[in-house]
């Protein structure tokens, strides 16, 4: 009888050295700076059937007190740069931009949602979202959501 998943938490200091290396060869992988899971294995010196062993057992634990996801609704001029200028000041406040949803532009204005992860202090850049308002050619930023 096969038992049921259970998640834990431990602190990788614990934890044998395999799990670790698990890890670093997703990341090559995931990030294509090795051609194969052959050579990132190999790279970070863990054999093939390892890595095959723990590779959908191990994963990174964010930490949800350190990082927030937010999705937010702007309605935005039909002018040049306005939302490039939106993506900048994003970039500036370090804000991952996870989706960008835009409508076509309707009455010279377009919808657009924005879904980030933010970091390092969440509650004061989620303030900062409603800084958004003093770009130009933005007419509306309403914060769906954050977690």
């Amino acid at each position: 009888m096969k038992s049921k998943t259970q998640f834990m938490v431990v602190d990788s200091a614990v934890l044998p050295e395999v799990f670790g290396k698990v890890l670093e060869v997703k990341k090559l992988v995931a990030h294509k700076a090795e051609k194969s899971c052959a050579s990132a294995c190999k790279h970070v010196g863990i054999s093939r059937s390892a890595y095959y062993k723990y590779k959908d057992s191990v994963f990174i634990y964010e930490d949800v007190l350190t990082r927030s996801i937010v999705n937010i609704y702007l309605l935005l001029k039909d002018n040049p740069g306005v939302l490039s200028s939106v993506l900048i000041y994003l970039y500036g406040i370090k804000a991952n931009i996870l989706t960008v949803n835009q409508s076509i532009p309707i009455d010279g204005v377009a919808s657009v949602n924005i879904a980030l992860k933010l970091s390092d202090n969440p509650g004061g850049e989620v303030y900062s979202l409603n800084s958004l308002k003093e770009i130009e050619g933005v007419v509306e930023v309403k914060i769906l959501s954050a977690e």
